[in-house]
């Protein structure tokens, strides 16, 4: 049975290891912040502090058997209910999945912290916000490749075509997703928009570029 300044000293770490995890998540302004991460993480430890060793009186007695790991196995079911609430669905795109995940993860901190596991739960503190905090540019500038980029050009009738688009575009010309053609306000021009695929700003721009160059061209601009 541990004594209760261990069992303080285990609630204290866990909420400050949550702290750590949840202020990542405050400065982005979301609402699982600082303090939801840390009430997570001391109430994991907390459960499993009661799961471990809140039965200690119980034991010994006939037909009475403990199993620690069974009230400790709610918690990652139950912190369910927690990320729901985070998640939101914004047109056609989901938001909070990560901070759902990042609550997940700090009960199983809590859990780890209220088994006595220090190690790795200061391991698994360490890789969560590398995770959160370092991972997020690499994941940010592979979405903006990901993303739809467009032109619009305005240029006399049947100056730009398909094949003078795959002249430009050459080996990106597999990019392209959409070629419209719509007949413009003034006679003898047209409006042209093309959209590319997993195209980088800086590649759009280029091609941007090339057909500024060419010969009838009016206008072209980024959409």
């Amino acid at each position: 049975m541990l004594g209760n300044a261990e069992m303080v000293g285990r609630l204290v770490l866990a909420a400050l290891l949550g702290s750590v995890i949840g202020f990542e998540r405050e400065r982005l302004l979301w609402a699982a912040g600082l303090r939801t991460h840390m009430l997570v993480c001391v109430g994991a430890c907390l459960i499993m502090l009661v799961s471990a060793f809140g039965f200690g009186d119980a034991l010994g007695r006939p037909g009475v058997t403990l199993d620690p790991s069974r009230v400790a196995a709610q918690v990652v079911s139950g912190i369910g209910f927690l990320g729901a609430g985070t998640i939101l669905l914004r047109g056609e795109v989901v938001k909070g999945l990560t901070t759902a995940a990042s609550l997940w993860a700090v009960a199983a901190i809590g859990l780890a912290i209220g088994g006595g596991l220090y190690v790795p739960a200061l391991a698994a503190t360490v890789i969560v916000v590398a995770i959160l905090a370092g991972v997020k540019p690499i994941e940010e500038r592979w979405r903006s490749r990901m993303q739809t980029r467009s032109l619009r050009i305005v240029a006399r009738t049947g100056e730009i075509t398909l094949d003078v688009l795959h002249a430009i575009t050459g080996e990106r010309a597999s990019r392209v997703k959409q070629f419209v053609v719509r007949p413009n306000d003034r006679d003898g021009y047209e409006e042209v928009t093309i959209a590319f695929v997993r195209l980088s700003a800086t590649s759009v721009e280029a091609i941007a570029r090339e057909l500024r160059a060419q010969e009838g061209v009016e206008r072209v601009e980024t959409v």
